[in-house]
C-alpha cells in the first residue's frame, strides 16, 4: 500500500503510481528548505539553518528513492543516514555524501529545549562555521540527487 504522500494518476479503472512527479514534488520541497535556511544563515539564526539544511537533504534523498524504488519504504524515517544507505543500495555515487549522516544531529536538538540539556536551540547554537558546514553537506546532497533525476 502507498502512503498519501504519493502521486497518483487514474489511468482507466485502475490508479498507476507516477515516481517522476511525487519525486520531483519532493526534490522541489528540498531545494525551498535548502534556500531558506541560506537565507536563515545569512540572518545569523543558525538553529533553524541547520534544521532546514538537514530536511533539505532529508527530502531531496526520499525524492531520490521515491524515484528509483518501486515501492519506497523511506517516508517513516528522518535520518539522513539511513537515507543515504538506502540510496547507496541503488546507486554506490552515494557513498561520496556519507558525511552528511552528521546532519542527523540537528534533527532534534534545534527545535528542542529538552534536547539539549540545560540549553535553549536558539541561544545554543551561534556557530557561523557550523552552519556553513551543515549547508555544504546538505548542497552535496542535493546535487547528488539532482544529477541522478531525468533530464526534463
Amino acid at each position: 500500500m502507498y502512503s498519501c504522500s504519493m502521486s497518483w494518476r487514474v489511468g482507466g479503472r485502475s490508479l498507476k503510481r507516477i515516481p517522476e512527479e511525487g519525486a520531483g514534488r519532493w526534490l522541489l520541497q528540498a531545494l525551498d528548505e535548502f534556500a531558506d535556511a541560506e537565507d536563515l544563515r545569512k540572518r545569523e539564526r543558525f538553529y533553524l539553518a541547520l534544521f532546514n539544511f538537514q530536511q533539505a537533504a532529508e527530502k531531496a534523498l526520499k525524492a531520490y528513492l521515491y524515484l528509483k524504488l518501486e515501492e519506497p519504504d523511506v517516508f517513516m524515517t528522518h535520518s539522513v543516514a539511513e537515507l543515504v544507505e538506502a540510496a547507496e543500495k541503488v546507486d554506490p555515487v552515494f557513498s561520496r555524501v556519507k558525511r552528511s549522516k552528521s546532519l542527523d544531529g540537528y534533527y532534534i536538538p534545534t527545535r528542542y529545549p529538552n534536547g539539549l540539556p540545560g540549553g535553549v536551540p536558539s541561544r545554543f547554537y551561534d556557530d557561523p562555521i557550523e552552519a556553513e558546514e551543515a549547508g555544504n553537506l546538505a548542497k552535496q546532497v542535493i546535487e547528488t540527487v539532482k544529477a541522478a533525476f531525468p533530464a526534463s
